[in-house]
């Protein structure tokens, strides 16, 4: 045991470890990669037979200039709309 004084009278040694700190790089990493996940477990859900995205795949798929056309007419209608 050594005669130096602890910083505090309430911290023990080996009672609380003081948890490790993480970088700033990693806590931004882990965030983004449970953002991630869960982004794709949703469009994975959503692109099942039935579902939205499955639904508008298979009309992608099955006419692929009608889609164009349509998704080009949408973005001129809401061009439009956000030009005025």
């Amino acid at each position: 045991m050594t005669d130096e004084a602890p910083l505090s009278p309430y911290v023990y040694e080996g009672l609380d470890p003081v948890a490790e700190r993480k970088s700033t790089r990693s806590a931004i990493s882990e965030a983004l990669q449970d953002t991630l996940s869960l982004a794709n477990t949703t469009i994975d859900a959503a692109r099942k037979p039935g579902m939205p995205l499955g639904i508008l795949s298979n009309i992608t798929r099955e006419a692929p200039l009608g889609s164009l056309m349509v998704a080009f007419l949408l973005g001129v209608a809401f061009a439009r709309r956000r030009m005025r």
